[in-house]
């Protein structure tokens, strides 16, 4: 008998052994790493997002800073910087220009920085936001054109909606899962990501003794100081292995 339920015993452990096993292997996501960023020459980089990149973009925006960066420690490569950021755009927004404003550039190199009016916009009233999932469906959409035209896509989490600490922003909450989500299908697509949120949540809580709603890393709550462009372009250059 004693032998019998050993048998028993041993096949039943056998036969979920087998099934964890087939469920890891068929699913590489669960144990892959992304593919670590390495520049190379003539990169081509574009940034897509909001009005954050659009201003970005030029003076002392964080795309510029790290053009100034590529062209001091990386002139050899002739890496380019594309802004393709417009004011108000939402997941949606990029939905419907992507093959005009990133595919048609022919990248190697996307980042997709986009969230904060999925939520900033629907805080009156959610049809003017993007719905949770809406958001995760559409930014999959664009992930997948940018990875189908051979782009390697590094995924950004949205930063801040007022710069409280301890999440004492109005739409701290929701701005949270809207950043789990950009997790989520970074994990999910095996893919780079870059926590921006994150980033500025840290910096906030050892930078704002005074508990101000802006100021520390930005001008009016969201859109981006000097200090913030540096933040946000230095966060980006430890995703591309700088």
């Amino acid at each position: 008998c004693f032998s019998f339920l050993l048998r028993c015993t041993m096949i039943r452990f056998n036969s979920v052994l087998a099934s964890v096993l087939f469920v890891a292997f068929s699913t590489p996501s669960l144990f892959a790493q992304p593919t670590p960023v390495v520049l190379k020459k003539d990169d081509r980089i574009v940034f897509l997002g909001d009005s954050i990149t659009a201003g970005g973009n030029g003076g002392k925006g964080y795309i510029q800073v790290i053009r100034n960066e590529f062209a001091e420690k990386k002139k050899d490569l002739a890496i380019e910087c594309i802004g393709a950021g417009i004011s108000g755009n939402k997941v949606p927004n990029l939905q419907s220009r992507v093959d005009k404003d990133v595919i048609a550039k022919k990248p190697t190199i996307v980042f997709i920085y986009i969230g904060i009016n999925d939520v900033w916009h629907g805080a009156s009233d959610p049809k003017k936001g993007t719905l949770p999932e809406a958001f995760e469906s559409g930014l999959k959409e664009v992930i997948g054109k940018c990875t189908k035209a051979g782009a390697q896509v590094i995924v950004c989490t949205p930063t801040v909606i007022g710069e409280l600490p301890d999440g004492a922003n109005k739409l701290d909450t929701r701005l949270d899962e809207y950043a789990n989500i950009s997790r989520k299908v970074a994990k999910e697509l095996n893919l780079n990501l870059c926590d921006l949120r994150k980033a500025f949540v840290d910096h906030i809580a050892s930078n704002n003794p005074d508990k101000k709603d802006r100021g520390v890393l930005t001008s009016d709550t969201v859109h981006l100081n000097e200090a913030g462009n540096k933040l946000v372009a230095n966060t980006m250059l430890k995703s591309l292995g700088q």
